[in-house]
């Protein structure tokens, strides 16, 4: 069977997710930083996705793959996609091998999309039931991947095609042996922000029904940011950065996003759950790039090439966002701390003694 069987027709269960290639790309460049430190340790990525043109990708990062890093961290999409996805991957592999050393026994992952985790980490999860839940097109071109690069699957790993509603999520699992009464860690990357408010509930439900110290990881954009996503504009773009945007905005109008938090929103939406938020970091933030970007001489990942950007630190699709978006009071600083995203964990929390 070819691997460019999923067709990549928008919104589709048998369409294979853009996104997912476009996040994986970027993994799979950060991942040739020279620097070990800061590196995004996903070292997979590129050979997991493989020789894409048949695909005719439309994505300015998947065009930089195979380029000399320092060459493709100088086009703005694909340093600021680099950057984003080093911190998404260097925190939620922290938070698994802190899982895995507090007990878990299973490991979840929604949306799974191109993640390498269940092979990267395959000695440390070995004694640890491992579930991708994901599109069946995009399992299918995985699947494919990893029959071409690695064999074979882990024998501890289970692929369960998504459910029609998330609402049916712990029926599809079940089928597959997955236990909600063992002690479990889910990665959520990438995700929350295509779901509806009611379905990204329910899925923290279901997380609640698991035990005590079972925990979830995920990242969440804010409604500025949903908002601007949802209202961008190509005509409202210079000319010059029209093709850029216009490319990404296609990318997410296929795949559009739907939900956000605001800043500091998360503890509130989780309180009637029965989830305890745990860490917060803002994506880009002076925590994040601190603990992830920062090279031992001080300087961040990218920081030369930002430094040369004709609009400092931004990339063309993010300008268009700004020139697209409805006017709001505040600061700078504070329209981006509304556009920024954010990772986080919560807990299923132990009881109070």
């Amino acid at each position: 069977m070819s691997q460019v069987g999923p067709t990549l027709s928008a919104g589709s269960q048998h369409a294979l997710s853009k996104t997912a290639i476009w996040v994986a790309a970027a993994r799979a460049i950060g991942a040739h930083e020279p620097d070990v430190l800061v590196r995004n340790p996903d070292y997979l990525a590129e050979a997991l996705l493989g020789d894409l043109t048949g695909l005719a990708l439309d994505i300015p990062v998947v065009a930089w793959l195979g380029k000399p890093y320092e060459t493709a961290m100088r086009e703005p999409e694909v340093l600021h996609a680099v950057r984003a996805t080093i911190v998404r991957t260097r925190f939620i592999d922290g938070a698994l091998e802190r899982a895995v050393a507090n007990g878990v026994e299973q490991v979840l992952i929604l949306g799974a999309g191109l993640d390498s985790r269940a092979y990267r980490f395959e000695a440390l999860l070995a004694h640890i039931h491992v579930f991708e839940v994901d599109r069946p097109a995009t399992q299918e071109f995985k699947r494919q991947r990893i029959n071409t690069v690695l064999g074979v699957a882990p024998g501890n790993l289970f692929y369960v095609p998504l459910p029609a509603k998330w609402e049916g999520l712990a029926a599809a699992l079940a089928e597959h042996g997955y236990d909600t009464e063992r002690k479990t860690f889910v990665i959520m990357e990438g995700l929350s922000m295509y779901l509806e408010e009611n379905a990204l509930r329910a899925i923290f439900r279901f997380v609640a029904m698991h035990p005590h110290g079972s925990c979830i990881v995920f990242d969440i954009a804010t409604p500025a940011r949903v908002q601007e996503m949802n209202n961008l504009d190509v005509r409202n773009v210079p000319t010059s950065m029209r093709s850029q945007v216009e490319r990404m905005a296609n990318m997410f109008r296929d795949e559009p996003w739907l939900f956000g938090l605001p800043v500091n929103g998360e503890r509130e939406f989780l309180a009637g759950i029965g989830l305890q938020l745990g860490e917060t970091i803002t994506i880009g933030g002076q925590v994040s790039t601190t603990r992830y970007l920062m090279h031992s001489d001080g300087t961040t990942v990218g920081a030369r090439n930002i430094k040369h950007l004709t609009v400092p630190s931004r990339a063309p699709l993010e300008d268009a966002l700004s020139r697209n978006a409805p006017s709001q009071p505040g600061t700078m600083a504070m329209r981006a701390q509304q556009n920024a995203g954010r990772m986080a964990e919560a807990y299923v929390p132990y009881p109070v003694v």
